[in-house]
């Protein structure tokens, strides 16, 4: 394994990861900007005005992207179990 390769790997892994996590980070910072505009508006400062509509968008950008997130998932662990006899020898 030469050191090329496991940068390569670090790459791949690294978006991957990047790209699972951006549905879910964008939601909860879009829901989060909306929600900070309408309690700056109406000047109401409860904690669980905040926590569950982003908790709701949450759990919908999950529902709608996480079939995309698990076949992303899985595409990427069978190409790095496909990779391995390569990798090894």
């Amino acid at each position: 394994m030469t050191p090329d390769t496991v940068i390569e790997l670090g790459r791949q892994a690294l978006m991957v990861i990047i790209l699972l996590s951006a549905p879910l980070l964008l939601s909860a910072l879009a829901a989060g900007l909306l929600i900070g505009l309408f309690q700056a508006a109406t000047q109401i400062q409860d904690m669980t005005l905040s926590f569950i509509p982003k908790l709701i968008i949450l759990v919908v950008a999950l529902g709608i992207t996480g079939p995309w997130m698990l076949r992303m998932l899985i595409d990427y662990t069978r190409n790095l179990f496909q990779m391995i006899p390569d990798i090894v020898g």
